[in-house]
């Protein structure tokens, strides 16, 4: 039996526009909820949410039997922590602050099993495998890895194109909260220079035959970004949600009073 197939990859590949939400509550009850409301992809943030990697795996737990798919965030690009997030079941893998083709490149390696990559061959043990049952999993992972790079400085854009020609990475994703820092316009992505700098990697990234990812601050920007050229876009950060609607009821019923 070989290695499950990657829905979301098949999907970027194919050019089919995926709409996603971002997961910081780190929280499996949370994400099983938001994994059954229709979203294409969710995001478990190890990068600036609590996790660690058995709170990432209890949340691929609840969104592997669901419509979503789970991508996970590590918190660096480092091999030893592709080699864990895979075995414990991660399909896809976004890896923050990618600045170089060579740094890709290392983290394409770290994603396949060789000869094509570095990957440590002890999944057999592990819930990726189904603990053993997938006994062609390692014959087959290769094919059903996807790799998600964000671009999220200055020097990741002027290495775009050479990021973009890796082999081994399916998307590049534009991280605009980073990139407005670097630009120097911390806390404020909407500076004219920032969206024209978005707007020209995105364009560059659709041309190429990688997908082009974002996250978009709301449905407006997320239609925008649509329009020029991604493919995976999220909608949305669970927390943030969750706080604005508690805030609002909260509002609400004191007006009561």
């Amino acid at each position: 039996m070989p290695a499950t197939p990657n829905p979301f990859k098949a999907a970027l590949a194919g050019g089919r526009p995926q709409i996603g939400l971002w997961l910081a509550s780190a929280e499996p009850a949370v994400a099983e909820i938001v994994a059954h409301a229709g979203f294409d992809w969710l995001v478990l943030d190890g990068e600036h949410a609590p996790n660690d990697l058995r709170s990432l795996r209890d949340q691929m737990m609840v969104v592997d039997p669901s419509p979503s798919h789970a991508v996970v965030r590590l918190p660096i690009g480092e091999a030893w922590m592709v080699k864990q997030v895979l075995d414990a079941g991660a399909q896809t893998v976004l890896v923050p602050m990618v600045d170089s083709a060579q740094e890709a490149r290392a983290m394409a390696r770290a994603m396949r099993y060789p000869p094509e990559g570095i990957r440590g061959m002890g999944a057999s043990g592990g819930r990726v495998s189904g603990f053993g049952a997938i006994a062609d999993y390692v014959q087959t992972a290769n094919q059903q890895v996807c790799l998600i790079v964000q671009a999220e400085s200055r020097r990741a854009l002027e290495n775009l194109d050479e990021i973009l020609a890796t082999d081994g990475v399916d998307g590049v994703f534009i991280g605009p909260a980073d990139l407005s820092a670097d630009m120097g316009f911390p806390g404020n992505p909407t500076a004219p220079e920032v969206q024209e700098a978005i707007a020209r990697a995105l364009r560059r990234i659709a041309a190429s035959d990688k997908a082009a990812g974002i996250l978009a601050r709301d449905l407006d920007e997320a239609r925008r970004f649509l329009d020029l050229g991604a493919t995976f876009v999220a909608v949305g950060i669970d927390t943030l949600i969750f706080a604005r609607a508690l805030r609002q009821l909260a509002g609400d019923a004191r007006a009561l009073l």
